[in-house]
């Protein structure tokens, strides 16, 4: 671990503006939507939804941004690498995401494809439903990873979604590489059970030849991954990777598998469950800025409980008020 990095974590995933509104479930059966998944669409689509939907809330999000966002606003150092356009939403993402405090030095592209869009359809039961325009995002390449931020952060994370465009595989390993040669570890977020199903050789390759270093996913995740449908069977053959793996289990809390030690860690508790959208992101967050500060696993996890807890209280995916005051609150 490098020990006078300028960053804490760096990010690299899909730059993206969120268009969250509620939903009921007749309205993801009339559109054709996974209930809970995320479904990649096209311009034509994502002008079709979005005038279909109700009254909105537009916020920037992006997994692995949103991810960064809370590790500043625990009071960590966070850089984030995306791509955007330079139009109106582009520069509201710039502008939102060094505001949280996280440093983003990728240049908008002056040309192509829109900045992306995520339309987000909560049903009541606070369950979030995703129909993504990639737009600009599937710019993102080598060229897009500057060497020096990814060799001054001592954990570089990943998200699973950089897996559908083409040329974000080249900077997804080309930035592991600088990272492993730093000596920094690469973190990945399976990102979705259906982006698991797309690739899951290609994850399981990642995680076998010693490119990831840790992993997060939810228990759906990890059963698309192993293709089984009990949780032991799936959690056995986790620990037969070697690596540090938090697994999400939703309200239960989750496990810490360090190789062949297993620990189970509660769900931090809410009032009110609103909104789901961005609980795997701030979990992540929690549990990343623990590791890169060399804390105990449980720990760790309960950081990410905590921060998790707090944004699926509200709408959108990033955090309303200081998690650094929630840890220093709770004690943890």
């Amino acid at each position: 671990m490098i020990s006078n990095a300028r960053f804490d974590v760096l990010g690299i995933g899909n730059a993206i503006v969120d268009v969250i509104a509620p939903a009921e479930d007749d309205f993801l059966l009339a559109h054709a939507l996974h209930k809970g998944g995320m479904t990649l669409i096209d311009h034509e689509t994502s002008a079709r939804l979005y005038g279909a939907m109700g009254p909105a809330t537009i916020m920037s999000g992006g997994s692995a941004a949103n991810t960064m966002v809370g590790i500043a606003s625990l009071g960590g150092s966070a850089a984030f690498i995306g791509k955007v356009r330079d139009d109106e939403a582009g520069r509201a993402f710039h502008h939102d995401i060094q505001a949280a405090g996280v440093t983003f030095p990728t240049v908008a592209a002056t040309a192509g494809a829109a900045t992306a869009r995520c339309l987000v359809h909560v049903t009541p039961d606070g369950e979030r439903t995703m129909s993504t325009f990639l737009g600009a995002c599937v710019e993102l390449g080598p060229k897009d990873i500057d060497e020096s931020y990814v060799a001054a952060a001592r954990i570089v994370y990943l998200e699973g979604y950089l897996w559908d465009p083409p040329d974000a595989k080249a900077a997804f390993r080309k930035a592991a590489d600088i990272a492993h040669r730093s000596g920094a570890r690469i973190a990945l977020t399976l990102s979705d059970s259906f982006c698991v199903d797309r690739y899951r050789g290609e994850f399981l390759d990642l995680l076998r030849t010693g490119m990831v270093d840790i992993l997060f996913s939810n228990t759906s995740e990890l059963h698309a991954l192993y293709q089984t449908a009990d949780l032991d069977t799936a959690i056995g053959e986790l620990k037969k990777e070697k690596l540090l793996s938090f697994v999400t289990c939703s309200g239960e809390g989750c496990l810490v598998v360090d190789r062949s030690e297993v620990q189970s860690v509660i769900a931090a508790p809410i009032e009110r469950l609103v909104d789901t959208t961005g609980a795997g992101d701030l979990f992540a967050a929690g549990a990343l800025f623990g590791v890169a500060r060399g804390f105990p696993l449980a720990r760790c996890a309960a950081i990410g409980a905590l921060a998790a807890a707090e944004v699926i209280q509200h709408y959108g995916a990033r955090p309303e008020c200081s998690l650094a005051d929630l840890i220093t609150q709770a004690g943890i």
